[in-house]
């Protein structure tokens, strides 16, 4: 499997759930920064927009963070990182897997452009019921679906590191603590070594 990356980037989320999964991979870094630079054709099939993160995981290539934590919870169930299609907690998986890029990042763009909150109006509601909703669920549990980690919460836990790398939430609050449990694991920190170059 190659994971299509970029230091210091939303990649990294990617990489720590391949790290979590235990599977084999191969890194491939792309220089987004350098849009002249010539693209490997692998990665050009896995992401058409030219974004990273990507995979190609044999003749399958995916883009996107939730379509690819989604791809390979599904594909690799032996890793433990999803939710089987018929266990009851499958939405709950599907949900929040999904929370990060309907709700989060929409949200937090909000925040940053000093948009007026029109929860009526935008799919995502409001950055205040996005801390408000996400806030009560990790504050009652370990991690997103209770006491099992899963896929989902790679990308919450990194979204929820972003927020408060940025200041955007309070010292000991729900959120900020479930980033520390997030970024204290091993399978975080190996990715944070090669994020990190």
């Amino acid at each position: 499997m190659k994971l299509f990356w970029c230091p210091k980037t939303r990649a990294a989320r990617a990489l720590w759930l391949l790290e979590e999964s235990g599977l084999d991979y191969e890194l491939v870094t792309i220089d987004i920064r350098d849009p002249g630079k010539p693209r490997d054709p692998d990665f050009a099939r896995a992401s058409p927009l030219g974004k990273v993160p990507a995979i190609q995981d044999g003749e399958v290539h995916v883009a996107e963070s939730a379509a690819i934590a989604l791809y390979l919870a599904d594909r690799y169930p032996d890793t433990g990182l999803g939710v089987p299609i018929d266990h009851p907690q499958r939405g709950d998986f599907l949900f929040w897997t999904m929370f990060t890029p309907g709700v989060i990042e929409p949200a937090i763009a909000e925040k940053f452009s000093g948009m007026d909150p029109n929860p009526t109006s935008y799919s995502w509601g409001s950055y205040d019921k996005m801390v408000e909703t996400f806030g009560a669920v990790v504050g009652e549990r370990e991690w997103i679906l209770g006491d099992r980690f899963s896929a989902a919460d790679t990308l919450l836990g990194s979204s929820a590191y972003f927020m408060k790398q940025f200041g955007l939430l309070q010292d000991g609050g729900p959120i900020a603590d479930y980033a520390a449990r997030c970024v204290a694991r091993p399978a975080y920190q190996r990715a944070l070594e090669q994020d990190d170059i």
